[in-house]
C-alpha cells in the first residue's frame, strides 16, 4: 500500500518521529521515578527502622487520613452539588454572582483558609472577642478534626461545584422534562434522572477532592490533624530519617492509588451515554417557589463562611498590623520568586508532557495509552513524597543540584504536570487528524506540521494546562519547604513561617497577595471549564 493510502486510512497516519517517543519515554520515566525511590528506599529500610514506626500508630494514621478524606469528600459533595443545581437549574436570583462566589475560594489555599478559620473561630479569635462583653468566655474548640475538615472543604468545595456545573449543562434537559411530565416533583427528578447522569462527573471531582486532602500539609498542621502527610513531614524533620518516612509515605501513595482505583470504578459503572445530540437549548429554570428565600440563604450561608469570613479576617489582620505599627511592609520579593517559579513549572511541564500528548493522538496504541498513564502517576503521589524522592536524588546523584532552584521547579514540574497533560490531551482530541495529513501532503515536513497546524488549534487546551500548573505551583507548601534554595522565600514560605512564629499580621498580607495573584487565573480558568478538563485526568 502507497504511503498516501495508508495516510488517507483511519490509523493509518504517519508514524511519529521516533525523538517524539523518546522524549515521551523520558516524561513517564520522571512522572514514575518518585513511587520507584519510595519503593526502593521503604522496603529497603531494616529491621531498626521498620521498629520505629509502630503498625498500630501507622493504622491509627491510616485510619485519620482516611476519615478526613471521606469526610471533605461528602462535604464538598454536598455543597458543590447543591450550589451547582440552584445555579444551572432553578430561578434562583443572581445566579451569575452567586456563580463567581462559589468559584472564587479556590484562590485560598487551605493553609490559609486553616489560618483564617482560627482567626475568625479559634482561641481568642474574633468571634470570641464579639461574643466576649456577652459573657461567652470560651468557644468549642476549632482544633483537630472539625477544623480540619472546614479548612479542606471550603478549599475543595469549588472543584465539585464547576464540575458539577459542567455536567448539568451537557445533560440532555429533554430527559428531566419528560420525567417532569409524568407527574415527579423536581426532587425526584434530580434522584433518579439528574443524579445518575451527572455522577461521571461527581466521581472524578471526588477523585480531585480527595487526592488534595491526602496532599494537604498546611492545613491538618495548623489545625493539629494527625494525618499521613503531617507524619512524612514530621519524620523528615526531626529524625532526618528518610527511609521511615519513605516508609510512611508509601502508605500514603497505596492510599491515593486506591482512591484513584475507586473513582474508576464508580465513574465507568456510572457510564451514561446519550442516545442523540438532544435539544441545543438550555433547560427549563425549576421554580423553587416559597423556597427561594431558603436557597438564596443556602448560597449566602455558603458565600459568607467560605469566601468572606477568610477573606474578612486577612483584611482585619493586615489592618490591625498597620494600626499597631508591626506592618513590615509587603512581600514583593516572595512574591516575585514566586511567579518566577511558578512560570518557570508551567513553562517545563507544557514541553514535558506535549509528547505524550502528541504521540497518544497521533498514534494511539497501547505503548502511547501506557505513557499517557504513567504520565498521570504523580496524580497519586503527594507533594511531600515527590519532595523527598528528588531530596535523594540531589543528595546522592545531583550533588549541588540539592536545594537549588532546578530541583525546586523539577518538583513541581513532576507534582503538577498531570494537570497540563489532561487539558492538553483534551484540546489536542477536538483537533481533527486529517489536517495533519493535508498538511503533511502539501509538503510540510512532519514536524513542521505540529508546530504550525495542530499545536496552534489546541493552543487554547495547552494554555490552560499551563494555568493549572501555575495556580498549583504558587500554592504547594510541603515540597516548597523541604527543596527551596537557602534563603529563597516565596509566598507559601512567608505566610507558613509567620503563622509558625503565631505573628498572623505578618502573615496577612502575604496571603493576601497571594489570593490576589491567583484570582484572575481562576476566574479564566473557571470560564473556560479548565477544571473540568484536570478531572479528564
Amino acid at each position: 500500500m502507497s504511503e498516501t493510502a495508508a495516510a488517507g486510512r483511519p490509523g493509518g497516519r504517519r508514524r511519529p518521529p521516533l525523538v517524539l517517543g523518546a522524549l515521551a519515554t523520558c516524561t513517564a520515566i520522571a512522572a514514575v521515578l518518585p513511587v520507584v525511590y519510595l519503593l526502593v528506599r521503604g522496603l529497603g529500610a531494616d529491621a531498626e527502622t521498620r521498629a520505629a514506626i509502630p503498625p498500630g500508630a501507622l493504622a491509627r494514621l491510616t485510619l485519620q487520613t482516611a476519615l478526613l478524606t471521606v469526610g471533605v469528600v461528602a462535604v464538598a459533595l454536598v455543597v458543590g452539588t447543591a450550589l451547582a443545581w440552584l445555579i444551572v437549574r432553578s430561578d434562583l436570583a443572581w445566579r451569575r454572582g452567586w456563580a463567581v462566589a462559589a468559584t472564587l475560594p479556590l484562590v485560598i489555599p487551605s493553609y490559609v483558609a486553616a489560618l483564617a478559620l482560627l482567626g475568625a473561630f479559634g482561641p481568642k479569635g474574633l468571634l470570641q472577642d464579639v461574643l466576649e462583653p456577652a459573657g461567652v468566655e470560651r468557644l468549642p474548640e476549632i482544633y483537630g478534626y472539625a477544623g480540619a475538615l472546614l479548612a479542606l472543604s471550603l478549599s475543595t468545595f469549588p472543584y465539585v461545584f464547576l464540575i458539577a456545573t459542567a455536567a448539568l449543562r451537557s445533560v440532555d434537559p429533554s430527559i428531566e422534562e419528560a420525567a417532569r411530565s409524568l407527574g415527579r416533583s423536581p426532587r425526584q427528578v434530580f434522584f433518579s434522572v439528574t443524579l445518575p447522569a451527572i455522577r461521571p462527573g461527581l466521581a472524578a471531582a471526588s477523585l480531585l477532592v480527595a487526592l488534595y486532602v491526602l496532599a494537604d500539609f498546611g492545613a491538618v498542621s495548623l489545625m493539629q490533624y494527625p494525618t499521613l502527610t503531617r507524619a512524612v513531614y514530621l519524620q523528615y524533620e526531626s529524625l532526618l530519617d528518610r527511609s521511615s518516612a519513605a516508609l510512611v509515605a508509601l502508605v500514603l501513595v497505596a492510599l491515593s492509588v486506591l482512591v484513584v482505583w475507586v473513582e474508576g470504578r464508580a465513574r465507568g459503572s456510572a457510564a451514561v451515554h446519550r442516545a442523540s445530540p438532544g435539544a441545543g437549548r438550555r433547560a427549563r429554570p425549576v421554580s423553587l417557589g416559597r423556597w427561594k428565600p431558603l436557597a438564596a440563604l443556602f448560597c449566602a450561608s455558603v458565600t459568607a463562611l467560605f469566601l468572606v469570613v477568610p477573606l474578612g479576617v486577612l483584611v482585619w489582620w493586615a489592618a490591625e498590623g498597620i494600626r499597631g505599627g508591626r506592618f513590615a511592609g509587603i512581600a514583593w520579593e516572595a512574591a516575585a520568586n514566586t511567579a518566577v517559579v511558578s512560570g518557570l513549572a508551567a513553562a517545563f511541564a507544557v514541553v514535558a508532557v506535549l509528547p505524550v500528548a502528541i504521540l497518544g493522538w497521533s498514534r494511539p496504541s497501547r505503548g502511547a495509552r501506557l505513557l499517557e498513564r504513567l504520565t498521570l502517576v504523580p496524580n497519586a503521589v503527594p507533594g511531600i513524597a515527590v519532595a523527598l524522592a528528588l531530596v535523594f536524588f540531589g543528595v546522592r546523584v545531583g550533588g549541588v543540584l540539592y536545594q537549588s532552584l532546578g530541583m525546586l521547579v523539577a518538583a513541581y514540574v513532576i507534582r503538577f504536570m498531570p494537570q497540563s497533560l489532561a487539558a492538553t490531551r483534551s484540546a489536542l482530541l477536538s483537533v481533527d487528524p486529517r489536517l495533519l495529513d493535508a498538511s503533511r501532503s502539501l509538503g510540510r515536513g512532519q514536524t513542521s506540521s505540529y508546530a504550525r497546524v495542530v499545536l496552534p488549534l489546541a493552543r487554547p487546551g495547552i494554555l490552560a494546562g499551563a494555568a493549572l500548573v501555575f495556580l498549583s505551583a504558587m500554592k504547594e507548601l510541603p515540597a516548597t519547604l523541604l527543596l527551596r534554595p537557602i534563603g529563597f522565600d516565596t509566598l507559601a514560605t512567608e505566610i507558613w513561617t509567620d503563622t509558625s512564629l503565631g505573628d498572623y499580621s505578618a502573615a496577612a498580607p502575604s496571603a493576601l497577595l497571594l489570593v490576589g495573584v491567583a484570582t484572575p487565573f481562576v476566574l479564566a480558568l473557571s470560564t473556560r471549564r479548565a477544571w473540568e478538563l484536570g478531572a479528564a485526568g
